[in-house]
């Protein structure tokens, strides 16, 4: 009997999801269908497999969604996170199992006990981050309490950044996923985190000033920010004693000093918009920022509002972006200042075809074990093929593909709303992602503890 998995949602981090399934498609008895509002995006390499369909379906059109749900076998939903709930409803409905690569809202945490109830496994958080952070997290944390260690340190890290050999600008920096997840970073609360046994907290003017800084060996160094809220894992992880837990986002280091120059003008706000913004040029978008004066240009405004002279770095990365051009247009209407920048960055910051991404993953534990404190450094770097085949790609979608066969096949069974924070999930994907290139390489490293050297100030 052939088995249906239904994918809903082509974008961009699913050309390796596709591929894994196609592959396994024969001897794994399954037929793919992809359900997208736009189909006739979906590379032919895929559409045209004998043993996939691909349709035009719009999420918000109830009957087609429920039917498509109704037919399949398991359902893999890869749409923006707030759009789950409804795939979720139909998957409890129709009693399908259901797997996403997004963090686990309310609306479908509150659905745990009816998917407990019909036996359904409701998979999420099963991509890159959060996933095989989960997975390689938890992976050596049972390994240190196997052994009678105990927890007192977990820091994790994530980049999705520029290959090396396509880092070609000032910002050592260029779009592997979704641009306005890049613009809005960090609003919508505080950062929170705890260090050394006191709670942190980072406001969002001041988060991409607050860097910790690690180096990965053959790749250099790097900076983080902290994510929003690195507490929420403590009880999942088991860490509800331990000292410092800090969660973050890597780029190259001088990208947050940079970006600080966005916040500070209120380039990211996407809290109102731009009355005119549709033709407006992008020095004119800047010059919506800076006070009036009738003799100073907009770029003197500007080096004297951000205080940054000339020959700065900084200054370099702004005309890099070409802000100040009179001639290049914005095509948006009534826009937020995030989405305009958004679009003038699309403009600098999208891989060309040829070009690479990389993914970087940095975990930093350390931990009691015989009345001696020890640390595991650990990090994983992964290498996009192009723009279709990135790393973004490659480490988002392979663990949901891995996750939905194992599901499928009845290898995970635990029901209700979960993340892949149990052996019976990590162990059997970790593994798989090893033939894939996707690894990571342990170092035991003495003891440091939480290092304030390594934080800007």
């Amino acid at each position: 009997m052939v088995r249906t998995i239904l994918v809903i949602g082509a974008g961009k981090s699913t050309s390796y999801l596709l591929d894994y399934i196609l592959k396994k498609s024969k001897e794994e008895n399954l037929h793919l269908k992809i359900g997208d509002l736009h189909p006739e995006h979906i590379p032919k390499e895929f559409t045209s497999h004998p043993n996939c369909t691909a349709f035009t379906l719009d999420i918000f059109n109830d009957g087609e969604r429920k039917k498509a749900v109704s037919e399949a076998s398991i359902v893999i939903s890869m749409l923006p996170a707030s759009l789950h709930i409804k795939v979720a409803e139909d998957c409890i409905q129709y009693k399908k199992h259901l797997i996403t690569a997004s963090y686990v809202s309310k609306e479908l945490e509150a659905l745990d006990g009816e998917a407990k109830k019909n036996g359904l496994v409701f998979m999420n958080e099963i991509g890159l981050d959060p996933g095989i952070d989960h997975m390689s997290a938890m992976e050596v944390i049972d390994r240190i309490r196997d052994k009678g260690g105990k927890m007192l340190l977990f820091e994790s890290f994530t980049g999705g950044l520029v290959a090396p050999e396509s880092d070609s600008n000032l910002w050592n920096y260029k779009f592997t996923w979704n641009p306005r997840n890049v613009v809005l970073a960090g609003q919508g609360g505080v950062a929170k985190f705890i260090q050394e046994g006191t709670y942190k907290y980072i406001p969002y003017q001041k988060l991409f000033r607050r860097t910790e800084f690690m180096n990965i060996e053959g790749y250099g160094t790097f900076e983080a920010y902290a994510n929003r809220d690195s507490l929420k894992y403590r009880e999942a992880y088991g860490l509800q004693d331990v000292l410092t837990l800090y969660r973050g986002t890597m780029r190259r280091v001088g990208f947050s000093k940079a970006w600080q120059m966005f916040v500070i003008l209120g380039m990211t706000d996407d809290s109102y918009t731009i009355e005119n913004s549709e033709g407006m040029s992008y020095r004119e978008f800047v010059n919506l920022f800076l006070p009036y004066s009738p003799t100073d240009s907009v770029e003197l405004k500007l080096r004297h509002y951000l205080k940054i002279d000339q020959d700065d770095i900084m200054w370099g990365k702004l005309l890099e972006l070409n802000l100040f051009d009179r001639h290049k247009k914005i095509p948006l209407k009534s826009a937020s200042p995030a989405q305009v920048l958004q679009y003038i960055l699309e403009d600098n910051w999208t891989l060309k075809e040829h070009e690479k991404d990389m993914i970087v993953m940095y975990h930093k534990f350390g931990y009691e074990l015989n009345g001696e404190k020890k640390q595991i450094d650990a990090n994983m770097v992964v290498i996009g093929e192009n723009r279709t085949y990135t790393a973004m790609s490659k480490t988002v979608g392979l663990p949901v593909a891995m996750a939905t066969l194992q599901i499928l096949n009845g290898k995970i069974n635990t029901p209700g709303v979960q993340i892949p924070i149990k052996k019976e999930v990590y162990a059997p994907i970790l593994s798989e992602l090893k033939s894939h290139g996707i690894h990571f390489k342990e170092y035991e490293v003495p003891y440091l503890g939480y290092n304030p050297d390594s934080v800007a100030s």
